[in-house]
């Protein structure tokens, strides 16, 4: 509740919505006063307050529920007191009854919304007077409505809480606008005409014409006319005051006696012809019967027509100046006009009930379109003739729906493609690079193609609903009986090809007619170097017979190829040997050599450690050795203390060839060294330098290979000893079409080849690694080849020749193959398309009129024309009437509603006529002109001749009145051809074009680029530039002119070059090749692959490479003799140097073989080449070399050791003892301890096969084994500590194919935007089947050409000028008006209206004017009498012009306006003028203009100072602003034209109001500045109300200029809505508040004191003070 003030008189509130509250507030203020004098009186100054009411409570639903609110007692200052204060008897109720409303009322209860009221303006609607408001472009108004809420079931009504609860209540008003009133706009007046009479007082008009009528409460339209008296001087004898006048024609009547006279005239006739037939003879009889038939025919006695041929009349008065009707004998005497003549009585057309309607067109169900139509007609039975009724429409359409239970689902169509076709590689090839496309073995990304067709769906089920129908038909009601085969099972299952349809009736996206597929490459096999050759053995260890045996060598499969093993080279080679055993004796090591006889040193022998073991290297049971001799003991000898000593044997060296012959035989070595010299006497003796080398056969077989060589396998055949499952698939092919049937048998050729000569016979080969030569396999199915039936046949359209005969068509019929046959199915038939010839109708389809001979002129009966002057019994004016029907081309007779139906116009049945009196001169008609020799050249003449006794009347021989004879010069005829518009697009031939292999366009095949043609349109034209048929100017229509498409070209790259050497020769590097940039693309050709951003002309690919770490290995030979620099002759001891040399080899299976460049191996792994130490003396222990360095195991830390270690050759001399036989050096990190980790490296780009371009390939990554320094080392490392290897190394990748943009055929050129002209253009368009992907060629901007149509004449009938109003003989009345009908000429455009031309090049149009069929040549019309005033014609229409604000946006419509001035002729006749009229319509595409004034200051100009103008520049009167029109500048010095500015009545430039004068330095205006606006949003108002001010013009005089608004600080009170703005109301508060602390003040010094019970009252606290606030912003 909010805080109010309360009187006796009731309570208030506050509020804020409309002014008028203002007042209240004053007026309260006495209420105010009243209430504290009330009080001082000994009233009561408390009363009761209540709180809103709470929310309906209640156990049920409906009216049973109650709400309560707080009632409490206040005193009139505010604060809440005891309630023993207020009077009990006026306590308000604290509870109530309500409806309580539960969720389920929803439905029940609704918001009934009433329409909206008119539309009111603000302004009516805010208190006081209406205040002055200028409107601009609409007046801003609000409209109203009830809203109610109702209980849905009766409508009646209920609280609006209810309806509250659910939903807030819809708007009670809305804005709205109101048109402002639109004036009315004439235009400027026309000329004064001439004075309406040659002598005396006559007047002289002007007038105008509406432009915009008055609307929406506009002011009227002013007088049209403007009279101004005249007297071109006295008149020299009496002026004429009478003139003849002729009424117009009364309605067409019939005589009374016409019927009954006709009847006995044709009986008198019947019986005189009768009487001559009796006479005459058979010939003459049959010519008379067939001129009676020709006449009957002739003779209007059709059934459609009921034609009477009556009279009607006309008066002739003799008028006074005045108007009045006098005498006729005052009237000058001449030759009176007809007052009677012949008519057609007006008969209406009568037609018959309209006939039931047609069945819908829509006989089925169809959701996407339910409906169709059916049609209802009738016919005529009576034609209208005279001015009669026209027919009505004959026939009428509506939309219906297929009725009935039975009702079939329509016919539905869907797309349908054919398989496709096998993947192609070469189709991307040759869209790229044709000299590619003929590569074999091509593999990878492909394209494969397959047709679309269009079938209708469901034609099984409907067929199967139509056989149900006949079944039903023929009365076997056998529908409960099942059928033998379910047909719809048999739809569902049985899969046979539907026929193709026309793919217009197929909708929705057209499948894809080509797509990227994948050709796996295969996998090349890839096998292991040869391993060594194997011992001698034999063929099979179980069956020993022979002395014959093989050694082998193997490799292994290192790449599984497709396809399996069997398309590996062989894995196996043999050669022959003698004594060959199964198992053998392997020397495992030799033992320490024992001296002989338990000595210490000396000779002795080496015990060998053996092993048995079989042909694979494998150990086996000792027992299989017992038949070969295992090897024996080695002697060897122990140097004692004086002996030379020498070093260990090296093993042997690479054998130097693979095997043996007569001239090459395997040889290799071994060495040892001197470590120590013997001392002289007593010591054994160390050998010379041949013993310390040793040299032995090797590979001693010979070079005689034999390997198994296998040939390709064969196909696969069906095996005879099975029983054959081949069936056919071609009524159920696999998903793929190469699914297995049933199993087969494959083989090939295996054949013994002995290497480098060539085939042998197979005993040379070892049969154990023998491969198969024959192997199972699955048979594919058999795929039948699938077409389809063949479509329906082509429609026959029927076209005629000029000549009316049916010209011959073909039509055709096709079928498509949706499955190739394969695997030796059933191959498909040759033919797919047939045609044939169309059946030709004997007679074009088509209809025509014809009209039959006029028949006998027919005058008004005698009886009633007797009295005319001057009539003559048998002529006279009259009219004649002809038959018309209806018939086929042929001429045979047809229905008269087929003509009505597709014929134009029907010919007229009657005209008047003349029929000539004895003293008329009777003429023939003209003849023809007589024909040229040759155009331009002499004259042509036709002739006419009198006839009867005209040849003998003076009068007719007078050639003047009556010439017979007219003569012309010959038409001259020149025709000039001259180009109309613009080139069209550049067009290739249309034949010949190529198709690429997938059968549609792509872009760059032959036929898309090279040479083509452009046309411009030619026009021809006559002498008098009328536009005439291109042939006469011996032009086909076109001017053509070769051009050029420039051939798309494809960037242009070199090969591949050669792959570089792997980046590193230990572990994971990388290698590279790159490609070359020859030629950039142009003409939208395929573009270049993103080249390398440093050098732009070249493209890389990096792939990563491995290279094994033992690849090359440094070889290091025998240590070379001691080099002792101290020497001790005698001992031949001490300090030395040995050197050896050391090379890098390339490592193989068989060891080292070649040497390579050092820098091919590890360096830091190189063995030393020389070394120093001492040579031990005589006596002294000699040590074998170091062994190798033990690894330090894991972590590696300075406490751990590695050690090497050595054992003593010689023992040394008693005293002397041996150095330590072992060396010790501690772990360090990275110096000899190392820690090892995998490294993986990037993904390889994307690898294909070499004979693939895109699709599917392999990206690649390396593993590394990488040393804790950073180096790579081999991979073993790695292996050796079990390192975990969670990395893919390949995964499969895609190069996405380079696919050229695909378009599809041009398509037909559409009909010619224009039927006739020179702007008319044929275009055709191409869609995008494919786009581009990849780096393949983008489609090409130009998808649609056009080209000019050729030029045709636009052939129109038009009306030529209404003549001047005839009436006969006399000086005014009725009398008609007429106008020709011409055929006129044009070119199209709406320049001009073009040329007159002959009427036949327009009879094949339909006869209408400007879309209006009803051809009006003649009408009636009003001359004038002298001294009469009248109505002129109506002006033309006005120009469509639109009701609007010009720059807001605000459309009312547009209208156009005709209107008819009054002229007058007489001064004292205009009070009997009538008054003028106007008419308005409404148009489309008006223009919207807006209106100023504007001034003038030329001296002497005949225009006024001031004028109204519009927009377009035109003058008008009417339409501009009625407030400040510019005063007349001319007394302003220099005269006022800056915009906005006017001349003061006091002579100066002035600015219009919201402008300020900008002053020149010489005191004059310089221009008009808008005044700035300062707008000041209020915080409340959500749609940013402003408060606007102007500044005050410090240039303007203090006093108010007369007309002029005074400029003055103003505050706008009112919003664009009308409403009070809230600052009015804040203003009016704090003036209120103000008044409030005055009037309060006054109070307290002008009260008395108060008594003391009434201080102890104010002052009691036993309920504290509180305030009741309702959230208003006031408090």
């Amino acid at each position: 509740m909010g805080l109010g003030w309360r009187g006796a008189g009731g309570t208030f509130r506050k509020r804020t919505e409309e002014s008028w509250y203002l007042l209240v507030t004053f007026l309260l203020l006495c209420g105010f006063w009243k209430a504290h004098a009330q009080t001082d009186d000994g009233k009561s100054v408390y009363f009761w307050e209540t709180g809103p009411w709470g929310r309906c409570m209640g156990s049920d639903c409906g009216p049973g529920g109650s709400q309560s609110r707080a009632v409490w007692c206040a005193h009139v200052d505010g604060w809440t007191t005891l309630h023993t204060n207020c009077d009990q008897s006026q306590r308000p109720s604290n509870q109530r009854n309500c409806f309580r409303v539960c969720d389920w009322h929803k439905d029940l209860y609704d918001w009934k919304l009433g329409a909206w009221n008119e539309c009111v303006p603000v302004s009516a609607r805010t208190f006081g007077a209406p205040r002055q408001f200028t409107c601009s472009g609409g007046e801003e108004g609000i409209q109203t409505r009830e809203v109610s809420c109702i209980l849905k079931s009766d409508g009646s009504p209920a609280e609006d809480a209810i309806c509250e609860y659910f939903e807030p209540m819809p708007r009670l008003e809305q804005a709205c606008l109101i048109p402002c009133p639109q004036d009315c706009v004439v235009s400027e007046y026309s000329p004064w005409t001439s004075c309406s009479k040659t002598c005396g007082t006559g007047l002289r008009n002007r007038v105008r014409s509406i432009l915009v009528p008055p609307l929406f409460g506009g002011s009227i339209c002013p007088n049209l006319t403007e009279f101004q008296s005249c007297k071109p001087g006295p008149c020299k004898g009496p002026e004429g005051l009478y003139s003849l006048r002729v009424g117009s024609w009364s309605p067409c009547t019939v005589p009374q006696t016409r019927t009954a006279r006709q009847v006995k005239r044709r009986k008198g006739k019947g019986q005189g012809l009768r009487e001559r037939a009796g006479v005459k003879d058979p010939e003459t009889r049959e010519l008379i019967q067939k001129k009676r038939t020709r006449n009957r025919l002739n003779r209007q006695e059709s059934p459609f027509w009921d034609i009477q041929v009556g009279y009607q009349t006309r008066e002739v008065t003799c008028i006074h100046r005045n108007g009045s009707k006098v005498g006729r004998n005052l009237c000058t005497l001449r030759d009176l006009p007809l007052t009677i003549q012949s008519c057609i009585l007006p008969k209406a057309c009568q037609i018959t009930d309209w006939a039931d309607w047609s069945s819908c067109t829509k006989t089925c169900v169809d959701p996407e379109s339910p409906k169709g139509n059916r049609t209802r007609r009738r016919q005529v039975l009576q034609f209208n003739v005279g001015e009669g009724t026209e027919c009505p429409p004959l026939e009428e359409t509506e939309s219906c729906e297929p009725q009935g239970d039975s009702v079939p689902p329509c016919a539905t169509f869907t797309w349908r493609t054919t398989e496709w076709s096998d993947c192609r590689v070469d189709l991307l090839l040759s869209q790229q690079d044709r000299r590619r496309s003929n590569m074999t073995g091509l593999c990878g990304g492909g394209l494969q193609t397959r047709e679309v067709y269009c079938i209708q769906a469901n034609a099984e089920l409907l067929k199967y609903l139509n056989d149900l129908k006949e079944k039903d038909k023929a009365g076997q009601n056998q529908r409960q009986q099942k059928p033998s085969v379910p047909p719809l099972l048999s739809i569902t299952f049985q899969i046979t090809a539907s026929r193709p349809v026309e793919n217009k009736l197929c909708e929705g996206p057209i499948p894809n007619k080509s797509q990227l597929c994948q050709i796996q490459c295969p996998i090349d096999c890839e096998v292991s170097p040869w391993g060594a050759w194997g011992p001698c053995t034999f063929e099979n260890c179980n069956d020993q017979t022979g002395k014959k045996g093989f050694k082998l060598r193997k490799r292994q499969i290192t790449n599984e190829p497709t396809g399996g093993p069997g398309n590996c080279p062989h894995l196996v080679e043999a050669i022959p040997c003698d004594e060959p055993v199964c198992y053998n004796w392997e020397l495992v090591d030799l033992d320490k050599c024992l001296p002989d006889d338990g000595k210490l040193c000396g000779p002795g022998t080496q015990l060998p450690q053996v092993q048995c073991i079989n042909n694979n290297g494998e150990s086996v049971d000792r027992s299989l050795c017992s038949s070969s001799t295992a090897p024996e003991s080695v002697s060897c000898e122990v140097p004692c203390s004086r002996d030379c000593v020498l070093s260990e044997w090296t093993s042997w060296s690479t054998c130097s060839q693979t095997c043996s012959s007569k001239t090459i035989e395997g040889k290799q070595m071994r060495t040892r060294s001197i470590l120590a010299y013997n001392a002289g006497e007593g010591g054994a003796l160390c050998p010379n330098s041949s013993a310390l080398q040793e040299v032995r056969n090797c590979n001693e077989h010979t070079c005689t290979v034999y390997h198994w060589q296998t040939g390709p396998w064969g196909p696969c055949m069906e095996d005879p000893s099975t029983s054959s499952l081949n069936t056919s698939a071609g009524a159920r092919p696999s998903s793929d079409g190469q699914g297995p049937c049933s199993m087969g048998m494959q083989t090939r050729k295996v054949i013994c080849v002995k290497v480098n000569v060539g085939q042998v016979p197979p005993k040379k080969c070892p049969d154990g690694p023998r491969p198969n030569s024959m192997r199972p396999c699955q048979l594919l199915c058999k795929k039948d080849c699938i077409i389809t039936p063949f479509s329906d046949w082509t429609e026959c359209s029927v076209t005629c020749d000029a000549a009316g005969n049916a010209m011959k068509k073909k039509q055709s019929r096709k079928r498509l193959i949706i499955q190739m046959p394969s695997n030796g199915g059933q191959e498909c038939p040759e033919v797919l398309e047939e045609e044939r010839d169309c059946e030709v109708p004997k007679t074009c389809p088509g209809f025509r009129w014809k009209t039959h001979k006029w028949r006998k002129c027919q005058l008004v009966p005698w009886l009633l024309r007797k009295d005319s002057p001057g009539a003559q019994e048998t002529c006279g004016p009259g009219l004649q009437t002809r038959a018309v029907s209806c018939r086929q081309l042929d001429g045979t007779l047809a229905d008269i509603n087929e003509c009505l139906k597709f014929t134009k116009a029907m010919p007229t049945i009657t005209q008047r006529c003349q029929l000539p009196c004895q003293d008329d001169c009777q003429l023939t008609n003209w003849s023809k002109f007589s024909s040229c020799t040759a155009d331009c050249v002499g004259v042509r003449t036709r002739k006419r001749a009198l006839i009867g006794r005209s040849k003998k009347k003076d009068k007719c021989k007078n050639t003047q009145m009556y010439p017979l004879s007219e003569t012309q010069y010959c038409p001259c005829d020149k025709y000039n051809a001259q180009p109309v518009g613009k080139w069209s697009d550049c067009i290739l031939p249309e034949d010949g074009r190529a198709e690429s292999v997938t059968g549609m366009k792509v872009k760059g095949d032959i036929k898309e680029c090279g040479q083509g043609y452009r046309y411009q349109a030619m026009a021809c034209y006559d002498q008098d530039n009328r536009l005439v048929e291109t042939s006469r100017c011996n032009s086909h229509g076109y001017i053509e002119e070769a051009c050029i498409i420039p051939c798309p070209s494809d960037c242009k790259l070199s090969e591949w070059s050669n792959w570089s050497r792997c980046s590193k020769s230990c572990g994971s590097g990388v290698k590279v090749r790159s490609k070359w940039l020859r030629e950039k693309p142009y003409n939208g050709g395929r573009p270049c692959p993103k080249l390398d951003h440093i050098n732009q002309a070249q493209v890389y690919e990096v792939v990563p490479c491995q290279s094994d770490c033992n690849q090359y290995v440094w070889v290091a030979e025998p240590w070379s003799v001691w080099k002792v620099s101290n020497v001790d002759l005698k001992e031949n001891c001490g300090e030395g140097v040995q050197t050896r040399k050391v090379r890098c080899m390339l490592n193989t299976v068989d060891g080292p073989s070649e040497s390579v460049e050092d820098y091919l191996c590890d360096p830091e792994e190189m063995p030393l080449g020389a070394r120093e130490s001492r040579l031990p003396c005589p006596e002294d222990c000699v040590l074998s070399d170091w062994g190798g360095w033990s690894r330090c195991s894991l972590p590696c830390t300075r406490t751990k050791n590695r050690e090497r270690t050595a054992y003593p050759l010689r023992s040394p001399s008693v005293g002397r003892e041996c150095p330590e036989t072992t060396d010790k050096e501690p772990c360090s990190l990275n110096l000899n301890c190392f820690n090892y980790f995998y490294n993986i490296t990037d993904w390889s780009t994307c690898q294909l096969s070499p004979n693939a371009v895109c699709g599917s390939g392999i990206k690649t990554r390396m593993l590394d084994c990488v040393r804790s320094d950073g180096k790579s080392v081999d991979i073993k490392f790695c292996e050796e500590m079990d390192l975990e290897k969670k990395w893919q190394m390949n995964a499969s990748c895609v190069v996405e194919c380079p696919v050229n943009c695909q378009l599809s055929e041009w398509s037909a050129w559409s009909e010619c935007s224009q039927t006739c002209g020179l702007e008319g253009k044929m275009r055709r368009q191409r869609l995008v089947v494919q786009a581009s992907q990849g780096d393949g060629r983008p489609c090409p901007s130009l998808m649609e050409q056009w080209k000019p149509c050729p030029v045709r004449p636009c052939y129109r009938w038009q009306y030529g000028p209404w003549s001047e109003c005839r009436v006969e003989n006399v000086v005014c009345g009725h009398g008609t008006r007429y106008r020709n009908l011409s055929c006129f000429v044009s070119d199209g455009s709406s320049d001009g209206d073009g040329g007159m031309v002959d009427e036949e090049l327009c009879n094949s149009l339909e006869m209408e004017v400007k879309g209006d069929k009803q051809i009006r040549l003649r009408e009636a019309c009003i001359l004038p009498c002298p001294g009469e005033c009248y109505l002129m014609e109506w002006s033309d229409w006005s120009s469509c012009v639109s009701i609007c604000v010009k720059g807001a946006g605000i459309d009312f419509g547009s209208v156009q306006v005709r209107s008819r001035a009054v002229l007058a002729q007489e001064p004292e006749n205009l009070l009997l003028c009538p008054d003028q009229m106007w008419e308005s319509q409404p148009c489309t595409g008006g223009e919207c203009y807006e209106y100023k004034w504007f001034g003038s200051s030329t001296p002497n100009s005949s225009r006024p100072d001031i004028w109204c103008q519009r927009s377009d520049g035109l003058n008008v009167t009417g339409g501009c602003p009625a407030t400040n029109p510019p005063v007349d500048n001319s007394s302003c010095d220099p005269p006022c034209f800056m915009p906005k500015s006017f001349c003061s009545e006091a002579g100066i430039c002035m600015c219009e109001e919201g402008f300020t004068e900008v002053l020149s330095a010489a005191g004059q205006l310089d221009q008009c500045a808008p005044i700035p606006i300062l707008e000041i949003p209020t915080a409340g108002d959500k749609k940013g109300d402003v408060k606007t001010s102007r500044a005050i013009n410090p240039t303007l005089p203090t006093t108010i200029q007369p007309g002029r608004t005074g400029r003055t600080w103003y505050l706008q009170p009112y919003g664009p809505d009308g409403k009070l703005k809230m600052w009015v109301y804040g203003v009016a508060a704090g003036a209120f508040v103000l008044l409030i602390f005055i009037v309060s003040m006054i109070y307290l010094a002008c009260k008395k004191p108060k008594r003391p019970q009434r201080q102890r009252q104010q002052n009691n606290r036993l309920k504290p003070l509180t305030l009741a606030y309702d959230g208003d912003t006031d408090m």
